[in-house]
């Protein structure tokens, strides 16, 4: 069973991405911040990683870029969801390190089938 990881810090969209995932017959792990989520990933070593952009400390965009360029970390891909749909924070994301990138909100089978892509390389 894959494990993703989900670092927001809505308790809403944590819950709401839990539910989906876990439907879908995906392992959870949930951080409420950069700084958690970073923990988490070199603890837990999940096959992907949900990153929200905005949260209060470690936005998005600096969490994903220390895990891309972490030896344990940089393996997992990591998908931006955020409410923002700009390309030029597409544009950023990409370039701090993200696989993909979805705006919320988001339908389960498009957030379970990019997952997939990502995953599947």
């Amino acid at each position: 069973m894959a494990v993703v990881l989900i670092i927001d810090d809505s308790p809403t969209e944590l819950h709401l991405f839990q539910d989906m995932l876990e439907k879908a017959g995906f392992e959870t792990l949930v951080a409420d911040c950069g700084e958690e989520g970073l923990k988490a990933a070199k603890s837990a070593r999940p096959d992907c990683i949900l990153m929200d952009v905005v949260m209060p400390g470690m936005n998005g965009f600096q969490a994903t870029r220390r895990l891309t360029r972490d030896p344990e970390t940089a393996h997992i891909p990591i998908i931006i969801i955020t409410a923002k749909d700009q390309e030029t924070d597409k544009i950023w994301g990409m370039r701090q390190g993200a696989v993909e990138y979805v705006v919320k909100p988001v339908a389960d089978t498009e957030l379970v089938a990019t997952i997939n892509a990502v995953m599947a390389g």
